[in-house]
């Protein structure tokens, strides 16, 4: 995995909860691990990966990851043994 990646995944593992984690690095982290993004209406995007599906909805107006969405996305990385 890239040093891009493995620090973004540091992130979403740090504790407390990071709240400076830019949207697009969580997707690009998404995409590195084999997973298709859907975009849905509004600001909703579909992960498809672990041959799951999750629905997340990108941030906005700022770019960072709000906590919830930043602690959910641990948890499921961390069911399907993804650590840093």
């Amino acid at each position: 995995m890239k040093r891009k990646y493995q620090k973004t995944l540091e992130l979403i593992y740090s504790r407390p909860v990071s709240a400076n984690i830019k949207w697009k690095e969580i997707e690009s982290l998404f995409r590195a691990l084999g997973a298709e993004l859907i975009e849905h209406e509004g600001s909703r995007v579909e992960v498809f990966l672990f041959n799951e599906v999750r629905v997340f909805h990108r941030p906005h107006p700022q770019p960072d990851t709000d906590k919830g969405a930043v602690s959910s996305i641990r948890e499921w990385l961390k069911s399907n043994k993804v650590t840093p």
